[in-house]
């Protein structure tokens, strides 16, 4: 008996699957049909040659949601011959499969080769390379969704290959991509402009606390009050306040933490100008039975050694009862001395005390507390102190809320992108022509020719 010749399957998606609804002259099939898919891999770490070559490689973090044209790392000819990393052509859209980059895009804007976790697909003439790449930019949170595994989940290459998708006919999808990219260039302007306002936060507040502490907010007061700048006086912050350290009650014993209901503060704890809360916290006995102080007056905390003293030197002030860890240092600030003007006069001399109090030649970061005791502060009158922080808190409301806004705009540039890419994908961008031929026309099963 002659075998049964086997049909093939139909490259489209039956209508019952179909996401959603196009127009008539698109299809919906698998990115399998529309583009020729593989990995890379990763050439042996232990023959250092192989990274000593010209051929780009691109990793999963590398990927940008964008042209991708330098990398990291450069492997060798060899390095491909011996692995299985593959060379791919300008253009191929890269897809990352693990980790937390799972869903992000890049197009190779050069030729170059990718590690495992990349699936790279190569346009046939049934797509535009560009239509794919925005396509798969826009299925981010589905190819997330799709992720299995723990800690470190990922999708297979198989998955994106049998992950459907709109094909309109190829003068519809350049058609689709000149728009995308037109009302994207708009978008990209505005985010400019807000993420400047965000980035610049941190300058605009140091040059407010510069102007506060060298007499510049408070001129026309003082003219106004008959007050001189020469009232002023240079004062060393250890006769600033009283001071204390801290330590750490043992956690061997849980009766030193159970029901705690005082603020334990380590440096983990100092991520805002004021402390309300902590990680963990202690009880009366936990601190009877350990070096760490009880302190009940508001008072300005430093950090004295932790890795973060390599980038900044993380000051907060607190102003109920409280306990420290050995990290960190307090000090309750003297009568005339109040307690947010020494907080902001301390936050303007940051950058000053870490350079010159750091200890040099040590495992672990830290501050020479002698040094730190004899750094100085300008110490304006007590009436002008309360100017000051009147003066520091309304502009630094006004950039919080000027840095919130532009936030928030950038939250919605992000939303009205992931809208476009919507609509166009459905073919709401008002660009189809319903006369063009049906797309199905140009698309062919996987390895027909």
């Amino acid at each position: 008996m002659a075998k049964k010749k086997e049909t093939p399957a139909s490259p489209f998606v039956p209508v019952e699957e179909q996401p959603y609804q196009v127009p008539d002259n698109w299809c919906w099939t698998k990115m399998q049909n529309i583009a020729q898919w593989g990995s890379g891999g990763t050439p042996s770490r232990r023959n250092p040659l192989y990274y000593q070559g010209v051929v780009p490689w691109i990793k999963t973090g590398e990927l940008n949601d964008g042209y991708i044209f330098e990398t990291e790392e450069h492997i060798s000819d060899e390095a491909i011959a011996h692995s299985s990393a593959k060379l791919f052509p300008v253009n191929t859209i890269a897809i990352a499969m693990y980790g937390a980059t799972i869903g992000k895009v890049g197009i190779l804007g050069i030729e170059a080769a990718t590690n495992q976790a990349c699936a790279c697909g190569v346009a046939s003439s049934a797509v535009y390379f560009k239509y794919l790449f925005y396509y798969a930019c826009s299925e981010k949170d589905n190819f997330v969704k799709l992720g299995k595994g723990g800690a470190q989940p990922n999708i297979s290459q198989e998955i994106i290959k049998a992950h459907e998708i709109p094909l309109p006919p190829l003068p519809e999808q350049q058609r689709i991509v000149s728009c995308i990219e037109s009302l994207f260039a708009k978008l990209d302007e505005a985010k400019e402009k807000a993420q400047a306002v965000v980035d610049g936060f941190e300058q605009r507040r140091s040059a407010i606390l510069h102007k506060a502490f060298t007499g510049e907010l408070t001129e026309k007061w003082r003219n106004e009050n008959g007050v001189e700048l020469d009232s002023w006086k240079k004062r060393k912050l250890r006769e600033c306040g009283d001071w204390y350290g801290g330590g750490t009650p043992s956690m061997v014993h849980p009766e030193y933490w159970n029901d705690g209901d005082l603020l334990w503060v380590t440096s983990k704890d100092m991520k805002s100008d004021v402390i309300e809360d902590t990680l963990m916290h202690t009880n009366m006995t936990g601190v009877e039975n350990s070096s760490t102080n009880y302190i009940e007056k508001p008072s300005v905390l430093f950090v004295m050694r932790s890795g973060i003293l390599r980038r900044t030197f993380p000051i907060a002030m607190v102003k109920v009862p409280f306990t420290i860890n050995q990290d960190l240092k307090a000090i309750s600030p003297v009568d005339d001395l109040d307690l947010e003007y020494f907080f902001w006069v301390c936050k303007n001399a940051e950058k000053r005390i870490l350079d010159s109090c750091m200890k040099n030649g040590t495992t672990v970061e830290s501050i020479n507390a002698k040094a730190l005791m004899e750094f100085e502060v300008p110490i304006a009158s007590q009436s002008e102190q309360k100017e000051i922080i009147s003066c520091i808190i309304s502009l630094l409301s006004k950039e919080q809320q000027a840095k919130e806004s532009a936030e928030a705009v950038l939250i919605q540039i992000d939303t009205m992108k992931k809208a476009i890419l919507a609509r166009a994908f459905r073919g709401e961008l008002g660009t189809n022509d319903p006369a063009e031929e049906w797309a199905g026309e140009m698309v062919k099963l996987p390895g027909s020719k």
